[in-house]
């Protein structure tokens, strides 16, 4: 029989595939990538048709030495990776590290793809091996070395020009970009208030119901902030004007104008794909995309259901919405058993992919299995597995199911000639799909849910309330993980699979914060998209960004070369790069001059944040925080220098605020603003000064020698003036912590002498785990 090494990417779904191949078959993991090219200048040769140097990283040497030495065994070899571009470099990259060739007959080398580690699809792949497409592989060759120029040649920029940055990313910048022009879009964002008519309706028959003004004399009356700006709606502005129409109201006659009774119908999202599920996890379940695609990877990889390792979902990174015929059918038996035939469309439903961009046409992210419900999985996955086990079932299910019927109900009702009210209302007169799931949303809707009751044409009504409410606009709101994956992919920016870590690199590179699921710039990647936006425009633009995806998605196809596509875009970059080099970037003026010179003040960043400096810098040094207090006259002290007899200066600096020489520059003394205090404990160390209780630029107490610099003996903990009685050395500190208490000991490290004063506090005893029950066992 043929010995034959299968190599996929990871561990786990090697030891679920090698139980569906049986004997004959060695499956091992590669554990990712083998080689790469490595984080420093000069890995990519772009002189020599952007040759890339690539290498074998550290960690991969090891798991590649076993390889090879498996490889020795072996008659033919199946590479197996992950279905997609990603997978196929993988294929490629392990053949060009273990010296093999692909049209070799030692050995034999087929490549083989599934989108579901179940055995039957392990078997249809076995069945239908091919060649590695040098398509994808290029295409993925030209992002990562794309990514890499842009990296290499744009970060180190960055550095020079803002302090504390540490990299510009092609997609990374672009989505800070959003986050960042959000936040001014908010900041910038001016409410508008506006009020509405709100009425209480009575009938003849006991029944109350919701009414709202809609028109008066047929023009439509503002009754959401998106009407705001359109010409044909009338604004009701201020309170007053909203009191004297509730007046003018009152006293009329209302009756039932019309009456509409129509049927609605609404039909269930698509199945998940990669984007859509990192969306509707964070909405629903509050997972971060990082986390749903680490949780949906292990259900794919396999688990373990009692009669070994399978893999639970299809693969999970697609932009695929279709279904195969097999999982279409699966759906609608399910569907069948669990609740009846009428849930069941006439014919299977069929989606077609929204987003620009769709990559390889692989299958939705759906369970391999429609029949294993998440009641089954409960006692095989942990809770977070199973949340979002059950997310994709549910979706899955649902997709295929009929369609929601809904009977909506508007009511127009006239008070007197002119005013027109109306109520509307909805109720679900069949659920359909919206019996197992309904699709999440970033905003709130406005559509009223609820029954209305059923007046007649021309039936006469009453005010039961009438009454008038006041309405604010709200800004626009801050990007959540779900919405900015939203837009990144609508605008076709990325793929959907780098999200997760494109968020997680901003958030660990301080540019933003994520706050109770949502993003906030921090001052830093403002100034980084500030700094792109000025010097590198082009690069950081939506379309420009989306065009280059286009470029990757025609490579992948065949349709375009990968060199071409990387010396169009290199020539342009680099020229823009060494131009950007000898630029000074300035902060942003503003429109008020300096108290020293008189010239501009602007709005800087530095290593502390945000400040107020001088553009006559280095010739003016007057800088102040971002929120400090405009003094356009000095604030002088009572003190008087010690060096030159000139009053003394209030200042602020980094650390605080001090007092600084008034004659400078002529004289440079400065002091802190709360003075050293003398201890009264004579200096151990040069036996002439005494120790003085002083305070560190960051704040924090420490105890030193008043000869400093000549003494420079210092202390963090009290001195006390009583000597060590093992040692006698002159002094003793007071130390308090938590973990010993409050103790006087010697400070001199070679002497152990230490007594407490003060027991630590004592930790309450932890509370015992409660007890598992266990079941009972059936007789």
């Amino acid at each position: 029989m043929a010995n034959s090494l299968v190599i996929v990417e990871s561990p786990a779904k090697a030891k679920t595939i090698e139980k569906f191949l049986g004997k004959g078959y060695h499956v091992l993991a590669s554990y990712g990538h083998v080689r790469d090219l490595p984080s420093k200048d000069g890995s990519v040769d772009v002189e020599n048709d952007f040759l890339p140097k690539y290498i074998v990283s550290a960690k991969a040497k090891k798991q590649l030495a076993l390889l090879k030495k498996a490889l020795k065994d072996a008659d033919e070899l199946v590479l197996a990776t992950d279905p997609d571009r990603e997978g196929e470099a993988i294929a490629w990259h392990l053949l060009e590290a273990l010296g093999v060739d692909e049209k070799g007959d030692s050995p034999k080398v087929s490549r083989v793809v599934f989108h579901e580690i179940t055995k039957a699809a392990i078997a249809e792949a076995m069945a239908k091996p091919r060649k590695i497409s040098t398509e994808l592989v290029d295409a993925q060759q030209a992002r990562r070395i794309l990514d890499y120029l842009v990296g290499f040649n744009l970060s180190p920029v960055l550095w020079r020009k803002i302090p504390g940055s540490r990299s510009a990313g092609r997609v990374q910048s672009v989505a800070l970009r959003l986050i960042c022009e959000r936040e001014a879009e908010i900041e910038a964002f001016k409410a508008q208030e506006y009020w509405t008519i709100e009425a209480t309706m009575a009938s003849a028959r006991k029944t109350n119901f919701a009414a709202r003004l809609h028109a008066i004399d047929g023009q439509k009356i503002v009754a959401s902030a998106k009407h705001l700006e359109s010409s044909t709606y009338q604004v009701i502005a201020d309170q007053q004007a909203a009191e004297q129409l509730v007046e003018e109201i009152r006293p009329l006659p209302v009756h039932v104008s019309a009456v509409t009774r129509t049927e609605k119908k609404r039909r269930p999202a698509a199945p998940f794909t990669t984007s859509t599920l990192q969306q509707e996890a964070n909405r629903k379940l509050g997972f971060s995309a990082r986390k749903t695609m680490s949780l949906a990877q292990r259900l794919y990889e396999g688990v373990d259901t009692g009669d070994g390792p399978v893999g639970l979902i299809t693969y999970m990174r697609t932009d695929s919405v279709t279904l195969s015929n097999v999982a279409i059918d699966e759906a609608r038996q399910v569907i069948d058993q669990r609740f009846g035939k009428q849930y069941i469309p006439a014919k299977p439903r069929v989606y077609k992919s929204k987003a620009k961009n769709a990559q390889e046409a692989h299958e939705a992210i759906r369970p391999t299995g429609l029949a294993r419900h998440p009641e089954k999985l409960n006692t095989v996955l942990d809770r977070d597995e199973l949340r979002l086990y059950k997310l994709i079932w549910e979706r899955t299910i649902a997709s295929q199911m009929a369609d929601a019927i809904l009977d909506a109900t508007t009511v127009d009702i006239l008070a007197g000639e002119k005013f027109q009210f109306r109520s509307s209302g909805q109720v679900v007169r069949f659920p359909g799909f919206m019996k197992v799931y309904i699709e999440g949303k970033d905003t709130e809707s406005e559509e009223v849910e609820g029954l209305l009751p059923s007046p007649n044409e021309k039936e006469a009504l009453s005010f039961e309330e009438l009454r008038c409410e006041e309405h604010t606009t709200q800004p626009p709101p801050r990007y959540t993980e779900a919405s900015l994956v939203k837009i990144l992919e609508e605008y076709g920016i990325g793929r959907p699979s780098t999200y997760a870590a494109t968020m997680n690199t901003l958030v660990e590179r301080n540019y933003v914060q994520l706050i109770k699921r949502v993003f906030y710039p921090q001052d830093l990647g403002r100034e980084v998209i500030r700094f792109l936006m000025q010097c590198f425009d082009k690069y950081v633009d939506y379309q420009f960004t989306a065009n280059m995806e286009d470029d990757l998605d025609a490579i992948s196809l065949g349709k375009g070369d990968w060199k071409t596509f990387l010396k169009e875009f290199w020539g342009p970059f680099k020229q823009e790069v060494e131009g950007v080099k000898e630029i000074r970037f300035v902060g942003e003026p503003l429109d008020e001059k300096c108290p020293e010179c008189q010239k501009q003040l602007s709005k800087k960043f530095g290593r502390n944040g945000y400040f107020i400096a001088c553009n006559g810098y280095p010739e003016c040094k007057y800088t102040r925080p971002i929120n400090g207090e405009r003094h356009d006259e000095p604030v002088f002290s009572d003190e008087k220098c010690e060096k030159c007899g000139a009053l003394m200066q209030f200042k602020e600096g980094r650390y605080g605020k001090y007092l600084a020489c008034s004659a400078y520059p002529e004289c440079k003394n400065n002091q802190p603003l709360v003075k050293p205090k003398s201890l009264g404990i004579s200096c151990p160390s040069c036996k002439e000064g005494e120790i003085m209780e002083k305070k560190s630029r960051y704040g924090k107490i420490f105890y030193s020698c008043n000869r400093y610099p000549k003494c420079k003996y210092a202390l963090w903990d009290e001195p006390q003036e009583e000597p060590c009685p093992k040692c006698a050395f002159p002094l003793t500190v007071v130390k308090t912590t938590k973990r010993y208490g409050t103790v006087q000991k010697c400070p001199q490290e070679e002497c152990d002498y230490q007594v407490t004063l003060v027991e630590p506090e004592k930790k309450a005893p932890a509370k015992k785990p409660a007890a598992k029950k266990t079941a009972k066992k059936k007789a």
